[in-house]
């Protein structure tokens, strides 16, 4: 379902767009997982880090959370991005 992420960054991104949008249907990681046709530790691979679904795999994940994919990637985007902001003040210090 997933792969090896190459980028760590948008890896926990991903991961973190999955679980505020996850906690916020009231789902929990098993009950997703099973909803979206991936197996729990699978689930708990991507939301920490681990690995990148590919693209099917996000559908699964959007359609199982009860969002569209512009939704699951606006929340992608606030996670990257707030990443790189915490990355650039590591960096500053």
């Amino acid at each position: 379902m997933g792969s090896t992420s190459t980028d760590p960054t948008i890896a926990v991104a991903f991961g973190r767009a999955v679980v505020v949008l996850r906690t916020a249907a009231g789902l929990s990681q098993e009950a997703l997982g099973l909803a979206a046709a991936i197996g729990r530790s699978n689930m708990s691979a991507l939301e920490n880090g681990r690995s990148v679904p590919n693209f099917v795999g996000v559908v699964k994940i959007a359609s199982a959370l009860g969002c569209s994919l512009p939704v699951l990637m606006r929340e992608f985007e606030r996670a990257y991005q707030g990443l790189l902001k915490e990355q650039a003040a590591v960096t500053q210090e």
